[in-house]
């Protein structure tokens, strides 16, 4: 089970790294349960490898390139200000098509959703974004609808969710789907992701 995560210059980091501990934590709870499943080989990705500069400044160094990278069984793309450059980007986006084609499952977080719809996966298919991207991708064209009030949304195997932490919700949904519903709960436990925002029920 080969889950490669996209990284880009700019990359906005809690849409990948939120999903990364979910799929990480994932293989944690495999192992200390002794569960006969098979464990994800999870991976970061970038055009050149090396070390990619995100969005707030935190640094990674991507495990591999476009090059060398393993095929994956899910693919995820996430958002942030670099998406803007990388939909001119030819190489980004034919490499995420060549991925998606061979995927079970393309996702995306935040405006990830702009880079899988012009790659094609997300093309004529209902998604979300980030909720101050979604006029822009609607003007765009290319998906068959926007939803602006959703956490993640699942059209065939395309899931895209909304902005930054929604990436968390999407990836435990998808480990529901992937593994069972009680390795997403157990996950979600190992975790300690029980959402209590401070300023919720201020009036």
């Amino acid at each position: 089970m080969n889950i490669a995560i996209l990284v880009f210059d700019d990359a906005e980091e809690l849409d990948f790294v939120g999903p990364w501990e979910v799929f990480t934590m994932v293989k944690n709870v495999i192992a200390a349960q002794k569960l006969s499943v098979e464990a994800p080989h999870v991976f970061t990705v970038s055009e050149n490898g090396g070390t990619v500069r995100c969005a707030k400044g935190m640094r990674v160094i991507a495990d591999h390139s476009f090059a060398d990278a393993p095929k994956a069984d899910v693919l995820l793309v996430p958002g942030g200000q670099g998406t803007r450059r990388e939909v001119d980007n030819a190489a980004m986006i034919a490499w995420i098509a060549a991925q998606a084609a061979g995927a079970a499952w393309v996702t995306s977080v935040c405006t990830g959703a702009l880079l899988l719809a012009a790659a094609g996966p997300a093309k004529d298919r209902v998604v979300t974004t980030h909720w101050a991207f979604v006029a822009q991708l609607r003007q765009r064209g290319e998906a068959k609808e926007v939803r602006a009030d959703m956490r993640y949304v699942r059209d065939g195997n395309v899931v895209t969710a909304a902005g930054v932490s929604a990436g968390i919700d999407m990836a435990l949904w998808l480990t529901g789907q992937i593994w069972s519903p009680d390795l997403a709960r157990a996950t979600q436990k190992g975790m300690e992701y029980d959402p209590a925002p401070p300023y919720q029920a201020m009036v």
